[in-house]
């Protein structure tokens, strides 16, 4: 868990439990990984913005959403300020974990294999997230 995890967030786990879905949950507070191709953010193609499931903060715009083949939302690159990143050893070689830089969720892992301009492909875990289509708001 990021040190960040452990000042940042003024919820206790027990109103994350009760705000989020048990999925959402493991995801966002307890760093799992959902399994690829089942979210159906993968297939979402309308303009809007994609914001945190836990919090609402606004990540990435859908210009930047990209098809990787990975089985997971996919961007180029996050909204200024958006997100955070710390290293995650969980597997046997080190991998960049992508945190909301508001309330310190998980929400995936960036590598250096995506498309132009900047390179990087930030793989998403679609439960960590929700879409908000263009021209709607909270």
């Amino acid at each position: 868990m990021p040190e960040s995890d452990k000042t940042a967030s003024a919820k206790s786990e027990q109103e994350w439990k009760q705000d989020l879905s048990p999925n959402q949950f493991k995801v966002l507070r307890e760093h799992a990984t959902e399994y690829p191709g089942t979210s159906p953010l993968n297939d979402e193609k309308r303009h809007g913005v994609y914001r945190c499931a836990g919090c609402g903060q606004p990540l990435y715009a859908s210009d930047t959403k990209y098809e990787s083949g990975s089985g997971w939302p996919s961007f180029w690159d996050p909204l200024p300020g958006a997100v955070e990143t710390s290293t995650d050893y969980k597997l046997a070689y080190p991998r960049t974990e992508v945190h909301c830089a508001s309330c310190k969720g998980h929400l995936g892992h960036v590598f250096d294999d995506g498309p132009r301009p900047t390179g990087k492909r930030y793989c998403m875990n679609g439960v960590a997230m929700s879409f908000e289509p263009e021209g709607k708001s909270d």
